[in-house]
Parts: C-alpha cells; sequence; structure tokens
C-alpha cells in the first residue's frame, strides 16, 4: 500500500445516492487500525485541506488492499468505490459445512467478514459429542447457537450428507435457541454443480435447507469473494427471519448417519 495517503476508507453509508458517513483508519506506516467515523462534509474539509483519503478492500487471505483513491469536486465526492461494504450492523453468524471438503472456503469467508459480522462458529475440536440431541445442547450451552441471528451454509457437491450440516440448520430454526429463530443462507461454492448457473437444485443441497428454499425462508446465492454482496446476502437472510416467519420449516426428523464419506 502506499505511504502519500493519510487515511484508508473500509464501511462507507449513505443518504440517498450522497455519501453520508465513512469509516476511515489512519494510515499508520500502511496498516490498517482502529477507524474514526466521519461525515461527508468532515471528509471534504480535509480534502480541501490536503489530506488523501484511498478506498481499501479486504483479500481471500485477510489481508488489506489498496482501492481507489477519494476525489472532490466542490462539495461532491467522486471516485468512491463501489465494492465498499456498508456501515451497519454486525449479524451474528454461524457456518455449516463439511469440515473435510470446504473448511478452506470457511477460512475465507471468515478473512473477508471478520469486520462485518461476529462469528459464532465452532472452533475445531471444541464440540466432540456424535449425538444430535447432546451436539446440539452443547451449540446452545456454549453459546455458538444460542444468539445467532444468520445460519451459514457452505453447500458443496456433499454437504447433503452430512448429518452435522443437518443438526446445525435445525437447532438454528429452533425457537429455543434464543429469542428468535436464526435466518438461512445457503453458499453455492465453486465445486458444486449448481455454482454460477443461476439455480440451485433441491435435491443437491441439505434437505431441510431445501425445504426452506421452497418455502420462501431460505436464501441460495453463489459463494463469492465480493464483501458486499456477501453482506447484501447475509442481511437479506437475516430480515427473512421476519418478513418470511410464517414460512420456516423444521419438521423433517434430523438425520442419523452420514449418506456419504
Amino acid at each position: 500500500m502506499n505511504e502519500d495517503i493519510d487515511f484508508w476508507v473500509s464501511k462507507v453509508s449513505w443518504d440517498g445516492k450522497r455519501l453520508n458517513i465513512i469509516h476511515a483508519h489512519e494510515n499508520n506506516n500502511n496498516s490498517v487500525g482502529s477507524y474514526l467515523e466521519m461525515s461527508r462534509l468532515d471528509v471534504i474539509s480535509r480534502m480541501n485541506m490536503g489530506y488523501v483519503f484511498c478506498s481499501v478492500l479486504k483479500k481471500n487471505d485477510g489481508k488489506w488492499k489498496k482501492g481507489s483513491y477519494f476525489m472532490t469536486d466542490g462539495n461532491v465526492i467522486n471516485n468512491i468505490d463501489t465494492k465498499l461494504p456498508f456501515i451497519q450492523t454486525k449479524r451474528k453468524c454461524f457456518i455449516s459445512y463439511y469440515h473435510k471438503d470446504d473448511f478452506s472456503y470457511k477460512n475465507t469467508f471468515l478473512n473477508l467478514m471478520s469486520d462485518l459480522t461476529v462469528s459464532k462458529s465452532v472452533v475445531e475440536g471444541d464440540i466432540s459429542s456424535d449425538l444430535k440431541d447432546e451436539y446440539v445442547k452443547q451449540l446452545i450451552q456454549k453459546d455458538y447457537l444460542y444468539d445467532t441471528t444468520v445460519l451459514i451454509v457452505l453447500i458443496g457437491p456433499k454437504t447433503k450428507c452430512r448429518k452435522h450440516v443437518d443438526w446445525e440448520i435445525s437447532g438454528a430454526l429452533n425457537r429455543k435457541v434464543g429469542d428468535s429463530y436464526a435466518g438461512l443462507l445457503g453458499l453455492l461454492l465453486p465445486e458444486h454443480d449448481d455454482y454460477d448457473s443461476k439455480k440451485a437444485a433441491y435435491n443437491k443441497m441439505p434437505a431441510r435447507l431445501a425445504d426452506n428454499f421452497k418455502s420462501g425462508y431460505a436464501v441460495i446465492r453463489d459463494f463469492t469473494n465480493d464483501r458486499k454482496k456477501l453482506q447484501e446476502y447475509i442481511e437479506l437472510a437475516y430480515k427473512n427471519r421476519k418478513v418470511e416467519f410464517g414460512n420456516r420449516v423444521n419438521s423433517r426428523i434430523q438425520m442419523k448417519n452420514n449418506t456419504c464419506n
């Protein structure tokens, strides 16, 4: 990154089509530290005094990369990177996935979204039970699912076969978990047949997720490294908790065994 930059901009909010607020990080030896919240007028004032603002974007490994320089024309700020995510409430997200095949995608998601979400995902080795009732109970007691607001399912070719994924979806849809149900977001991974096809076959995703996709409760999208899009997908699933409240489906008997390796 560049030493001539005074502030890195990581998030923005808009008032209609006009920039409203930004999260600006002072450039300290080309690192991105804690942020200052600045209004549009504050940014313009500083730019008119010669301060340099530049957007900063996250890579798959969680490191920051330089985006585009902000420009000003009177009281208008131009050249704002369209991929900058929004300033909004961080949703509490639990990631459900098949560890053997898809662990790298979980890491990529966490790297990309660490400053945009609150991770409620299981730390490897913390939950050891293979009994579904005890497993879900531990998830609740250890504060993983208790207040999760969006459960994200990483959908690979074999995710539909995994009993733990089914149990986690079921647990997130249980009202006894926290004060409400969790929203459901399924992300099709690049190895999945339906990735980038603009379709999502019910029989190629976990059955309980498919039930809720059919009903309109669950949201299904392609996995992406675009932070703004991921933020948008999470927010849609979060809103469905209320908008599609009556379409939540959790009547299916829980899986007893994995159906593939």
